[in-house]
Formats: structure tokens, sequence, C-alpha cells
């Protein structure tokens, strides 16, 4: 198929192509501290034709005591909820939240590491498009099942045990996408460790976007990102954040910059703190 949008898209240009055949919008508004706000909050007004998906039951795997808060959903799984969504390799997806991309990420970088490219990010969200006043709809859409099926791209990410061996290595960066405070390990608001992993450097991911939520122009996100790696090769880079969702938005970025993408710490920092084994730093 022809990749029509791959990084990011307006509002305008997704408003131009609500009817286009063979295009899916799903609908990723989420929050972490009350999980089925989302679906509700989707079912009052959303964006026309979208579906929804779940972070905890669609877009993450099962936690147990050695996983962090969202592991990455097992391939069956995660094939059988695209193809619910209507989804096939021949689908251009659009994605979007209420949070300028914060959840919606998290299914771009599926999409992504199964080899599906044709998948789009919506650029300010369901945010900018009701400022637009764009149409919406109520309600909750079922699309008519496909058969989604995608090879894995290991390369795109790494396991703690990984993590543990480029650490210390110069020609390595490990990023900490969380806001400031939960970096420096004054604040810890969800995971019951403060601190970050030793040798991180902070990048929060609100970074990416201006005061309304939308992308910086790319050549400042490019210039951004090259100058915090200083000389490291953005495919040596790594993200994290809590739980792999909110770290996403920096790979959207880089690849919205036009430079490779860094791999996905996907257990982050919940997943990190589950062995005590590993070493933690903190500020204080």
């Amino acid at each position: 198929m022809d990749i029509l949008f791959s990084t990011i898209i307006s509002t305008e240009e997704l408003l131009a192509n609500l009817s286009t055949l063979g295009w899916v919008i799903v609908d990723c508004r989420f929050d972490l501290s009350n999980p089925t706000w989302g679906q509700f909050d989707y079912e009052q007004f959303h964006i026309p034709g979208a579906v929804y998906a779940n972070l905890k039951s669609d877009l993450s795997g099962l936690v147990n005591l050695k996983s962090g808060r969202h592991p990455l959903p097992d391939s069956d799984v995660f094939f059988r909820t695209c193809s619910n969504l209507g989804i096939d390799i021949n689908t251009q997806v659009i994605v979007y939240d209420t949070t300028s991309g914060s959840m919606a990420s998290r299914l771009w970088f599926l999409l992504k590491y199964y080899g599906h490219n044709a998948v789009g990010l919506l650029d300010g969200g369901f945010v900018k498009w009701l400022a637009d006043k764009n149409p919406t709809e109520s309600g909750f859409n079922k699309n008519k099942p496909a058969h989604f099926k995608g090879k894995s791209d290991p390369s795109m990410i790494i396991s703690s045990s990984e993590l543990m061996k480029i650490a210390p290595l110069s020609d390595y960066m490990i990023i900490d996408a969380r806001a400031p405070e939960r970096y420096t390990g004054k604040m810890e608001p969800i995971d019951p460790v403060a601190g970050r992993i030793p040798g991180a450097v902070n990048r929060f991911h609100g970074n990416n976007l201006d005061k309304v939520g939308m992308f910086l122009p790319q050549q400042t996100m490019k210039e951004g990102f090259l100058n915090l790696l200083n000389g490291v090769k953005p495919e040596n880079a790594v993200v994290y954040c809590g739980s792999g969702v909110t770290s996403c938005l920096h790979l959207v970025a880089m690849a919205h910059a036009g430079i490779p993408l860094a791999k996905l710490y996907a257990g982050s920092w919940s997943e990190w703190i589950s062995d005590p084994a590993n070493p933690i730093t903190k500020d204080i």
C-alpha cells in the first residue's frame, strides 16, 4: 500500500479524509489513575468513525511480579486487538488521545514494532480537534473485523539485562522521559520506589510539544535530540518512562524529526524496580 502518514497528521488532513476508505481512526484516551475513564469519555464524544483501544486491556500484556505496569502485549493478543479494530496490512491507521499523544503513541509504536508503517499520530490530539470546531459523535463504534498479522522487530526494544550491559558504555545513552521531579527522585506519584536508572539523562516527553500540545517544528526537535545525544548515534539511545508508554512520544518525535529511532525499554522504571538487584540513583 502507499504509506500516506507514518509520523504525524494534522487535524486538517484528518478532517479531509474522514470518509476515506481503508482508514481506521483509533481513540486511545486513558487515565492512569482511572482505567475505565477512557472508554466512558470516548463514548460521550469522539472523532466520527473512531473506534476505541484501552491502554490496559488492549495495548498491554498481563502484569506479573517481574513486569512493569504496562508490559507489551503478546503478539497473538495484539494481532487479535488490531483485527477487531478493523486493521489489516493495507490500513492507514490514525491514533489520537486527549493528552497530545502521550497514550496514543503506545499504539503508534506497537504497529511500527510489528512492521505496520502506515500509522499517523494526530498532532494536538482531540483537544486540537475540538478547538478547530470539527465534528464529533457519541456512542461506541465497532469496525468490521479484519485480519492483522505482523513480524516483530527485536532491534526496536531492549531488555533490562541488555540495558544493564550498555549503561556504562559511552557510545550509548539512556533517556528518561518522565517529569524532572520523578527523574531526580524528589517525587514519585505512581511507582513504589523513587529515582532513576543510573547514568540516565532526563528529557521530559512533554518537551516535544509547544504550550498548546502541538509538536514543535521538525528542525527544532532534531536539533534538540542531536544536542542531547552529543555524538551518540540515535539508534544507540534507549528511552524509558514509568511503564513504557509516554516514552513512545519521543519515538514519534524522532521519526517526525527524520532521525533514527532510539530503542524502547518497554518495562521501564516500574519493571526495573521490581528486581531489588537493579541499581537505582536519585538526587536527594
